[in-house]
């Protein structure tokens, strides 16, 4: 299928866009990835970041920058983000325990909306937040309903394997105990869009010593629950 508009500098800023996706880039990697002369990746990139649709992280690549999530919120897009909040502070009520949405950007998992648990002993993840893709219930979840070349690339480095991932889509729900962080565990499950592709992962996570070796037990159906009111929400959007 030809993807290209006919506008030649669009279309090398969307390959710009596109690469991005996958994560943050080098000039180096930007140039490898659109095919693009390194000149002119670089000046796309710096201009797109005038603009705000790319930004810098701390090592000085390149990412997505925060105009293209205040565009998709301007025009209605975004209803997740929207539904998100109220959800989350009711499942931290329920469930005592902070409550995260993660979305998957690359070989990444990113925060997008949290609810923390006021006070006492908790897993504190902050909006925008950064996780890997090897490790943690959410990323279990992100992953196992991939395609199964790319499902099989997140396996490589991951801390989980295929196995754990079939029970992960036979129950509907993932669980994880210190595979992120020592002494943390979380329960996650899918948040799927109009088409029944996974969009997010709705967690709860905590100290391993009130959510058990076992927290699924405890917080599953809450998780699942609350992961499909965000589905429930998303799928009306797209009737």
């Amino acid at each position: 299928m030809d993807d290209t508009s006919g506008v030649g500098v669009l279309d090398k800023a969307a390959s710009v866009l596109g690469a991005l996706e996958a994560g943050p880039a080098t000039l180096a990697q930007l140039v490898a990835s659109t095919g693009l002369a390194r000149p002119t990746a670089h000046r796309l990139a710096v201009a797109l970041e005038h603009h705000r649709f790319v930004a810098r992280d701390m090592q000085g690549r390149f990412v997505l920058g925060p105009r293209l999530n205040e565009l998709a919120t301007a025009a209605g897009e975004d209803r997740l983000l929207a539904a998100a909040n109220p959800v989350l502070t009711a499942l931290r009520d329920h469930t005592g325990e902070s409550a995260q949405l993660y979305r998957r950007q690359g070989d990444h998992r990113v925060c997008v909306a949290a609810a923390e648990r006021p006070v006492g002993l908790r897993d504190s993840i902050p909006v925008g937040a950064t996780l890997t893709m090897q490790a943690g219930s959410a990323a279990q979840v992100l992953l196992a309903w991939e395609e199964p070349d790319r499902l099989h690339r997140g396996l490589r480095e991951a801390v989980f394997t295929a196995t754990i991932l079939s029970g992960v889509r036979r129950r509907g729900w993932a669980q994880s105990v210190s595979e992120r962080e020592l002494g943390v565990a979380s329960v996650s499950a899918p948040v799927r869009g109009p088409s029944g592709r996974i969009v997010a992962a709705v967690s709860v996570s905590g100290p391993v010593e009130r959510l058990t070796r076992q927290p699924g037990r405890l917080h599953s159906a809450s998780v699942m629950a609350a992961a499909n009111r965000l589905t429930e929400v998303l799928q009306r959007a797209g009737d």
